[in-house]
């Protein structure tokens, strides 16, 4: 299942979710508060971005920035961006838990990076140009086929992707596929700005702490 079939699937799939009013208000009011809270992230944070795109191409050969095709809303691919954390020679298209020994990929400066979270500072701009919200279901790569028809039966992808979501402060990495459909699928029907501050403060908590942070399988 490619981009192209992702989307059309979901343009022709039965509505297994119908948007309510109050689903449709609250859309509106998110959309407002990640415009405002992503431009005003993002005049905080460039000159720390600056400065990490500096240790990224000094660091490893390749470019500063990784920009990979991911899933979005009504299953539209978009390019979704981050600072690069591995080594060029690392398989473009295969999902990071995937990976086998993914640490031999990832580079000095990308192990701090993820650990951090600062390797998703870029998606700043997704959220800025629409492609992302700060809360949501994590955009997949194509590839990741079985989450997709999930999510395809479940109205997911009536969603916007997020940059930290339900999944991410329930075990993050550790989430199998099938627990992820279930809180992508969770949030769908809860989403509200108390929810959304819940899952933020839950992500502000975990990336302190470094939780449940994966990298591949033996």
């Amino acid at each position: 299942m490619n981009s192209d079939q992702i989307s059309n699937s979901v343009s022709g799939e039965a509505a297994s979710f119908v948007p309510s009013a109050s689903f449709k208000r609250y859309d509106k009011v998110k959309r407002a508060l990640d415009l405002f809270f992503a431009f005003l992230l993002s005049v905080v944070a460039a000159i720390p971005c600056g400065v990490i795109c500096l240790l990224v191409k000094a660091t490893s050969p390749g470019p500063a920035i990784f920009k990979q095709t991911r899933i979005g809303r009504f299953g539209k691919p978009f390019h979704c961006f981050k600072f690069r954390t591995m080594f060029a020679e690392a398989p473009q298209y295969c999902a990071t838990p995937d990976l086998h020994d993914a640490n031999q990929f990832i580079t000095p400066l990308g192990k701090i990076l993820r650990k951090t979270s600062l390797d998703e500072l870029p998606q700043l701009f997704n959220v800025l140009k629409g492609d992302m919200s700060f809360i949501g279901p994590r955009p997949l790569i194509p590839e990741e086929k079985g989450i997709h028809e999930e999510r395809l039966k479940r109205g997911v992808y009536e969603l916007r992707p997020g940059i930290s979501g339900l999944a991410q402060i329930n075990g993050r990495d550790r989430v199998g596929a099938e627990d992820k459909v279930r809180y992508d699928e969770e949030y769908l029907h809860k989403i509200s700005f108390s929810f959304d501050a819940k899952i933020l403060l839950g992500t502000f908590f975990g990336v302190l702490r470094g939780n449940d942070i994966v990298e591949g399988h033996e």
